[in-house]
């Protein structure tokens, strides 16, 4: 349902194929985070398997000369934990959570990294 469970994949994929994942082996989404609070348990979740980045659902492009960042569960952008200098606002990109420091980074979408489903 609406992101009551999760669930950090090890293996290391581009950004489309977890989204892929998400959808036809969970009935789910990359997760997106709209609260410190969330943010810190997918921390907590993240640590527990991996010392690096993991993909979550947002996506920052540009739309009608804008650049925006957005979930693509389609949920409200309400919250965002960005590192400094981040996101990346010069080509389209997908978001790693950081299993260091929480913060968010702007990766080019075809890097591999593991990921978190919410479902």
């Amino acid at each position: 349902g609406a992101g009551g469970r999760w669930r950090v994949q090890r293996g290391a994929k581009p950004c489309p194929v977890p989204q892929r994942h998400c959808r036809e082996e969970l009935r789910g989404q990359l997760a997106s985070v709209h609260s410190a609070a969330r943010n810190e348990e997918l921390l907590n979740l993240a640590r527990t398997y991996t010392r690096h980045a993991l993909w979550i659902g947002a996506v920052t492009s540009r739309r009608g000369g804008q650049w925006g960042s957005q979930w693509e569960d389609a949920s409200p952008w309400n919250y965002a934990n960005w590192a400094p200098t981040q996101p990346c606002r010069l080509f389209t990109t997908c978001t790693t959570l950081s299993a260091h420091d929480g913060l968010w980074r702007s990766k080019l979408c075809f890097q591999l990294h593991p990921f978190i489903c919410q479902y």
